[in-house]
C-alpha cells in the first residue's frame, strides 16, 4: 500500500484539520499503515467493542501528530471502519510532515 501522504484529503478548518481514517481493529500492532484512497489507514490492537478501538485511534493519532488526546475528536463513524476525525491546533502541512516521519 503506498504511503504517499500527499494523497491524503485533509481539510483545513478554523481550529485545525479534518480528515477520514480507515480503521482496522484487532490488528497485531497499533500503527499508521499508510493512505488508502484519500483516507489515512491505521491499525489498532484494540477490539471494536465498547469504544476501545476508537480510544486507541485517538491515542495513536495524538501521539503521531504531537498533540494532546483531547485535541483529537472522532466526528462521525463511531461504529464504522471509516471515521471522520478532527484535530485541533495543526495544519494540513504539519499533519503530512508528522505522518511522513512515522
Amino acid at each position: 500500500m503506498p504511503s504517499d501522504f500527499a494523497a491524503l484529503a485533509i481539510v483545513a478548518t478554523a481550529r485545525g484539520v479534518e480528515f477520514t481514517v480507515k480503521v482496522v481493529p484487532g490488528a497485531s500492532r497499533t500503527r499508521v499503515v499508510g493512505v488508502l484512497g484519500s483516507a489515512l489507514k491505521v491499525a489498532v490492537t484494540a477490539p471494536p467493542e465498547a469504544g476501545q478501538a476508537n480510544a486507541a485511534v485517538v491515542t495513536l493519532l495524538a501521539s503521531v501528530l504531537g498533540v494532546k488526546k483531547g485535541d483529537v475528536t472522532i466526528l462521525r463513524g463511531h461504529a464504522q471502519p471509516l471515521k471522520r476525525v478532527a484535530v485541533v491546533g495543526v495544519t494540513p502541512e504539519s499533519v503530512r510532515a508528522h505522518l511522513a516521519a512515522t
